[in-house]
């Protein structure tokens, strides 16, 4: 999926979008953000050349459909304050993982949610997906309280499953089915 064929996804207050070069600076600010990164798989940015390879890896990844991620920007603005993720797609078995991060600016206002909403429903209704899963640490409440309003089940905790900055984490993985979704 090209910036041509990525779908655009507009809720009231924000639009899933293709992430440009134009994006750069603020993929910079979301990421290199200890607090926002505290939970995440890998460590934070540590200088704006991280976020340039990025923003190629995005682009890449939805060019050969390996991953479909989302600038998330305010409506209002097209600013970019985050992404959301569709990764680990395996279209023959309709899954695929949900990730997501928003700088720290925007927290508390439900903005995720609405984004995360309009892509669970794109991802079950236009992708035609069966599964979705979320990894999670443990201690991210906040994470936690998103997935579970969205319907998604805690499914199993995976004990010491990843190793960022020196620091051994648990992850609770959590699932949400497409007869689910649709139900709600």
């Amino acid at each position: 999926m090209d910036s041509k064929t990525l779908p655009v996804i507009a809720t009231e207050r924000v639009v899933l979008r293709w992430v440009s070069k134009h994006d750069i600076d603020s993929l910079y600010e979301v990421f290199s953000d200890p607090q926002v990164m505290r939970y995440w798989s890998t460590a934070p940015f540590t200088n704006r050349d991280d976020a340039v390879k990025l923003q190629r890896e995005i682009a890449t990844g939805n060019e050969t459909n390996t991953l479909i991620k989302w600038g998330l920007a305010l409506r209002d603005s097209d600013r970019l304050i985050g992404t959301t993720t569709l990764f680990n797609l395996n279209l023959d078995n309709g899954r695929a993982e949900l990730g997501y991060a928003m700088g720290r600016a925007h927290w508390g206002k439900g903005l995720m949610n609405e984004a995360l909403q309009a892509l669970v429903s794109h991802a079950f209704e236009e992708m035609q997906l069966r599964r979705l899963e979320a990894d999670v640490d443990p201690r991210n409440d906040a994470s936690i309280r998103t997935l579970e309003r969205l319907g998604f089940q805690r499914e199993g905790y995976l004990r010491e499953r990843w190793h960022v900055n020196g620091e051994i984490q648990d992850a609770l993985f959590y699932g949400l089915l497409r007869r689910e979704w649709l139900k709600s």
